[in-house]
């Protein structure tokens, strides 16, 4: 579990390049209604309720800021990724960047192993971005949110399921050669990585080790982070 560091590091800050393309980023699937409605009075209905959900949305979005519940810190490479580092390999964090603005905050990790000939190679990505002005619900799932590298998940396919009682919302998406968990809470957005690589011959991972292993770490990240 990660433990709570010494958060007294700084980092350089720096502008992080922008999103990384994935026009095929796996979207989740939503069921149609079952009928359309049809004639007026649906027609009438239906509007009624788009309207409805237009005002509580401004009432609740409107002029507010999005709650945030955790503190920017400026070193998140000295949160350790324990649970991950025990189902791979030994993961150190290498690279660090944080910047503060009046609308986003945010810390990205990226961590590391050293190559073993005949093993596989093990990489990982953490970024938690604060949102203090806008809502950042209309984004979350839509697209990467690494800094362009491993966080891409450069690639088509891929299945993407919800993970209960993890923050207000959680994607957990799974491909070939790598994991991306993503949490919404409140104006907090967190995203965690782990992708693995190797020659022809080196087995393959025990891949819901590495998946509950994210999960454990997430939970501790988010616990540790929390104001």
């Amino acid at each position: 579990m990660i433990s709570e560091p010494e958060l007294d590091g700084q980092w350089e800050a720096g502008r992080p390049p922008g999103p990384a393309v994935e026009p095929d980023a796996p979207r989740e699937r939503v069921r149609g209604p079952r009928r359309a409605w049809s004639g007026a009075l649906g027609g009438a209905v239906a509007a009624s309720v788009v309207w409805a959900g237009v005002l509580t949305v401004q009432d609740r979005f409107g002029d507010a800021a999005p709650r945030i519940a955790y503190r920017h810190v400026e070193d998140l490479c000295k949160l350790r990724l324990t649970a991950v580092s025990a189902s791979t390999t030994q993961l150190t964090g290498d690279y660090g960047r944080h910047e503060e603005h009046p609308a986003l905050d945010w810390a990205y990790c990226a961590h590391g192993a050293p190559y073993t000939e005949g093993r596989l190679s093990f990489d990982a990505e953490v970024l938690v971005q604060l949102h203090k002005k806008d809502d950042p619900r209309t984004e979350f799932g839509a697209g990467p949110t690494g800094l362009g590298g491993i966080g891409a998940m450069a690639g088509s396919g891929g299945e993407v399921e919800q993970v209960p009682g993890l923050g207000e919302r959680a994607l957990l998406t799974s491909r070939v050669g790598g994991s991306r968990l993503e949490v919404l809470d409140g104006g907090a957005v967190f995203s965690l990585t782990v992708q693995w690589y190797g020659g022809p011959d080196t087995a393959d991972p025990d891949e819901d080790a590495v998946r509950a292993a994210m999960l454990e770490d997430m939970r501790a990240l988010m616990a540790a982070l929390r104001k």
